[in-house]
């Protein structure tokens, strides 16, 4: 069992910053590579980033390149998303999941494929 809990939502200002961070822990975590998706009400849960265990790549969601970045402490074992420019449409609950490392960068953003999920934080952003 991996447990995941994110940190760091609460509410931003539009164009302001936030860092959101999960951290990972339970069984080995070797095998796992982590990546962020979001829930706005009345809307499906979708992809925001993801990037490999070792860190080396890194692959986003369309709506939020060039804003957000996604990185990694293995020590820590811990990933985090750091949103500048946040725009009103990024409100939403952002949940961290926990991918096999079976897969590659491509696989990152299929929902159904992730084996681990943590309990979300809310992001709210004012206009």
């Amino acid at each position: 069992q991996v447990h995941l809990a994110e940190s760091g939502g609460g509410l931003v200002q539009a164009g302001g910053s936030l860092r959101l961070s999960c951290a990972a822990s339970g069984r080995p975590l070797d095998g796992y590579q982590l990546g962020w998706f979001r829930q706005a009400p009345n809307k499906e849960r979708e992809f925001v980033a993801g990037i490999t265990r070792s860190g080396d790549r890194t692959v986003y969601a369309d709506s939020v390149k060039g804003r957000f970045t996604i990185s990694t402490d293995l020590s820590e074992n811990t990933v985090d998303l750091l949103m500048n420019n946040v725009k009103p449409e990024d409100a939403a609950v952002y949940y961290c999941g926990a991918l096999s490392t079976y897969y590659r960068v491509v696989h990152f953003s299929t929902q159904s494929l992730y084996e681990y999920w943590g309990q979300g934080t809310q992001v709210t952003v004012s206009s």
